[in-house]
């Protein structure tokens, strides 16, 4: 069997630049323990694959070691295949997923994501977090991933956390950011425990972030980097119980995967 692969590179207009992710289409679902070896093959912080049911597209993410319940850049790279690499999607597309239906449309170069919004709760100071990050937060939220607010971009960017001891941490990710020098907010993300030391650019991190930037910054729309080498580029806009979030995506390469 030979499985379409399209790889990637998404919130960026730059090849090399963002968060690649690998997409495979299916004529139908493939038993699980294949699409995970598949993504620990691919070794990207996430390989998505969908499926045409019924009643739209269904889509299901990967990293190297578990499957997740919201990833923001390979649904957005999903929808740059199926609208300008198989033309199937027109201007919009539904994806069903985990977290519900998923609605990314297409204006100019940039994709919109309709996300849930994750708002994050105050926990309190987290010895083992600050340890693990090398730095005290000045504050720690705690959505589906734990949130560390730092005071400046400069010590975001400075962070260089002990993988080993970070991954012991009762949380799924660690988000950490702080208001940028050039945008709203910066972030990195952080997540040892689903096989990612660091990943580029994450978009369901600001179904977390943009309601908590949203209410510190009083205002609905804002512009966002999320600072790892990589780098990434995302317009936010928070709407309650939902928040959109927007990006580019560039192609970088088109394959084969051959199974048995």
């Amino acid at each position: 069997m030979r499985i379409p692969l399209y790889w990637v590179d998404a919130f960026t207009s730059r090849r090399f630049g963002g968060n690649p992710a690998a997409i495979c289409p299916l004529p139908r679902w493939l038993p699980d323990s294949l699409l995970q070896a598949i993504a620990a093959e691919n070794n990207l912080a996430e390989t998505a694959y969908f499926v045409h049911e019924p009643d739209g597209y269904r889509i299901r993410w990967f990293t190297p070691g578990v499957e997740v319940d919201l990833c923001g850049h390979a649904t957005l790279a999903s929808a740059l295949v199926l609208m300008d690499c198989m033309g199937l999607g027109g201007e919009s597309v539904v994806f069903n997923s985990r977290s519900g239906p998923l609605t990314v449309t297409r204006d100019g170069a940039r994709y919109t994501q309709d996300f849930p919004s994750r708002p994050a709760a105050p926990l309190a100071d987290d010895d083992a977090l600050a340890a693990a990050l090398g730095a005290t937060p000045l504050a720690v939220l705690k959505a589906r991933d734990t949130m560390a607010v730092f005071e400046t971009q400069a010590q975001v960017a400075s962070l260089a956390p002990d993988m080993k001891a970070l991954a012991k941490v009762d949380t799924f990710a660690v988000i950490a950011t702080a208001p940028g020098d050039d945008c709203d907010f910066v972030s990195r993300f952080f997540a040892p425990r689903a096989g990612i030391d660091e990943d580029p650019v994450t978009g369901s991190a600001h179904s977390t972030l943009t309601p908590y930037w949203s209410a510190r910054l009083g205002k609905k729309d804002m512009f966002a980097r999320q600072i790892s080498a990589r780098g990434g580029e995302l317009w936010l806009t928070d709407r309650g119980e939902r928040v959109s979030i927007s990006g580019q995506g560039v192609l970088y390469m088109t394959g084969f995967i051959e199974v048995e």
